[in-house]
């Protein structure tokens, strides 16, 4: 299971597997990533970027697929991510399903009740 947490305000989501999902906040470009609960906490699996630009490299491994760059990031597994939550910024949403099955939703309608300018932290949670 998935946790989403703002301080004390928690929401657990029945999947073991993700995608989280934003778009660029200079750029205007989709970004996702794959990410599934291990032992060692969240592994990413997968990443995929419809576009270069700032801050936006598309590494030198990545295929492109239908106009899309694929990838598997090269990093060990972390414990949680953080991610922040601006109202200058387009939330990040979390989607849960299978390819081209995904169901998406932004992160604040699944945990409602917080302010912006926030940090959302997204683990596994405790058995």
């Amino acid at each position: 299971m998935i946790c989403l947490a703002v301080g004390a305000l928690v929401a657990t989501l029945a999947t073991n597997q993700f995608t989280l999902a934003w778009t660029h906040s200079i750029e205007k470009v989709r970004w996702e990533e794959d990410w599934r609960t291990t032992a060692e906490g969240l592994e990413i699996t997968e990443a995929r970027i419809r576009g270069t630009g700032a801050g936006m490299e598309i590494p030198p491994d990545a295929i492109l697929k239908n106009g899309v760059w694929h990838y598997v990031p090269s990093m060990v597994p972390v414990r949680n991510l953080r991610l922040a939550h601006s109202e200058f910024t387009s939330e990040y949403e979390i989607c849960i399903g299978y390819p081209g099955q995904l169901k998406c939703h932004r992160l604040s309608n699944k945990l409602r009740g917080f302010d912006n300018n926030v940090v959302i932290e997204i683990r596994p949670c405790e058995p």
